[in-house]
């Protein structure tokens, strides 16, 4: 054999043996607790054949505390290229199998490496995250690797789409990363996040609580909302991945991408008759609205169950992706509280840096009111809303459906801030304040000075239905030119497919500045 085919011969023993992770048994253990491997989920994440591994043969750097002898395939993180659907994607892999998945000097180098690389080359960024944290061994290189990585998070937001699946444990800084890309996918079969675990929490705060309820998928995406989609297990969680990454551009400077869906841009929806109740405060799905409006009634939903009278989704109308943010008047009316607010700006946002067209479908009473919202600071926490909507320079359009009061009409993208489009249907009604609350305020003196109780009520009911009549009539903003065109709710979709098709060249400059400070 010559010297090179023994090189070549020791090149594919040494892959062979690196490829293997942590070896048979801590293989075995990952399997049991109901886990892909990281070459598995990188194996089924990408086309096949298409992902190009890089720094397979990084060693780890610590020698002491017992790590000079310690032997870690890879650093345990898989790290490289590949192509989702034909397009290239950058990811990384955490290798659970390799000492736990441990975060250390070069795992986070190699993460770092990645990051940086899909944002230099235009590539959306997928982090398959399994990890005990960080490798406390090494002490001060994970910690500066986490300064690093949560830099390029950062840097590369609004760059490329950045999308955490978490697939195990994330704990303690490391649990930043994902808090700062723009999309975070949790496995309910083994994922937890948290910046302190369990035992932590005990000891610091005496509290005694266990993982799942302290960080789990449940958890993250009802209450605190740092979950955008709850998978079942590693495939599902992949699955959904790549699903999402079918709506998005590759990066700010891509197109956006078309898929042939073959459902007709003219058809019309009379379905959508049938769902809005004849009474304007009968509750009804707004999901089924959307479901007649998009193509083949498919969308992905991003905050499920989180700020529910909000749905923020991506859907495709005639092949193209949009952006849907929309009231849901099943959950308190679909008025606007401070969840919602927020989660309707970071969505709004997110669209925009990607010049994802946002629609904006709308039936909401107004911003919630009371005590509760006021303390949690629905007037500083609620104007994230009016700012993101402000700073979008993407195709915008608005359809008034239902109600649409006060701060609530302006909050889902009113013609005042410079949205492109805005439709209405005849079933709609916009208004300062409800008639209910006019009628108080305008005729309180009249109401008090008829003594009879019921002559009260029958003037109380005329005057609202005099105040329905004259001014909550859609076509008296129509007539103000606050409604570009009231339309037959049938004929939504295709008119929507023209108008967006309309705004394809649209550009829209803003005063410069370095950028704007949304009340955070």
């Amino acid at each position: 054999m010559s010297k090179v085919k023994e090189q070549v011969q020791e090149l594919i023993e040494k892959r062979v043996l690196l490829e293997k992770g942590g070896g048979e048994k801590a293989i075995e253990k990952q399997h049991g607790r109901g886990k892909w491997t990281a070459r598995e989920r990188i194996d089924y994440f990408f086309d096949p054949g298409s992902f190009m591994e890089i720094d397979l043969f990084v060693k780890h750097i610590g020698r002491e505390l017992g790590m000079a002898d310690r032997n870690i395939p890879a650093d345990g993180i898989i790290i490289g290229t590949g192509k989702v659907d034909g397009r290239p994607v950058a990811a990384f892999a955490e290798d659970f199998t390799c000492m736990g998945g441990t975060f250390g000097e070069r795992h986070g180098k190699k993460m770092n490496k990645i990051i940086e690389f899909g944002m230099r080359n235009g590539m959306p960024v997928v982090g398959l995250s399994d990890s005990g944290g960080a490798r406390l061994q090494e002490n001060m290189g994970p910690l500066s690797e986490y300064g690093k990585l949560f830099y390029l998070n950062c840097t590369a937001s609004g760059v490329v789409p950045q999308i955490a699946v978490l697939l195990g444990p994330v704990a303690g800084g490391q649990a930043y990363s994902p808090g700062l890309m723009d999309f975070l996918i949790m496995a309910r079969n083994s994922a937890v996040t948290f910046i302190a675990g369990p035992p932590l929490v005990k000891a610091v705060t005496g509290e005694e609580i266990d993982a799942q309820s302290l960080g789990g998928p449940d958890m993250h995406s009802t209450v605190s909302g740092v979950c955008h989609v709850v998978a079942e297990d590693d495939k599902d969680a992949l699955d959904k991945t790549r699903e999402l990454l079918s709506y998005l551009p590759s990066s700010n400077r891509s197109e956006l991408p078309f898929v042939d869906t073959g459902d007709d841009p003219e058809r019309r929806c009379e379905e959508v008759y049938d769902i809005i109740p004849d009474e304007r405060d009968t509750p009804y799905d707004m999901h089924d609205i959307i479901r007649q409006i998009v193509d083949s009634g498919t969308f992905f939903e991003t905050h499920r169950d989180y700020a529910r009278s909000m749905i923020t989704c991506f859907a495709r109308l005639d092949g193209m992706t949009v952006g849907i943010y929309a009231n849901n008047p099943m959950v308190v009316g679909g008025a606007i509280d401070v969840p919602a607010a927020e989660k309707a700006a970071r969505f709004i946002r997110f669209c925009d840096a990607f010049s994802i067209p946002v629609l904006s479908l709308v039936d909401t009473p107004a911003y919630l009111i009371g005590s509760t919202q006021e303390k949690l600071g629905i007037i500083y926490k609620g104007a994230k809303l009016l700012h993101a909507i402000s700073e979008c320079t993407a195709p915008q359009i608005t359809v008034y459906i239902g109600k649409a009061y006060a701060g609530g009409y302006l909050a889902m993208g009113s013609k005042d801030f410079r949205v492109d489009y805005v439709f209405a249907w005849p079933t709609a009604s916009i208004a300062l304040v409800g008639p209910k609350g006019t009628v108080n305020v305008v005729f309180g003196k009249e109401l008090k000075a008829v003594e009879d109780k019921q002559e009260r009520k029958e003037l109380r009911a005329q005057r609202e239905q005099e105040f329905i009549d004259t001014y909550m009539n859609i076509y008296y903003p129509a007539g103000l030119q606050n409604i570009d065109s009231v339309i037959d709710p049938a004929d939504t979709r295709k008119i929507l497919i023209k108008a967006f098709e309309s705004l394809e060249d649209k550009e829209m400059d803003l005063p410069w500045r370095k950028h704007g400070n949304i009340p955070l």
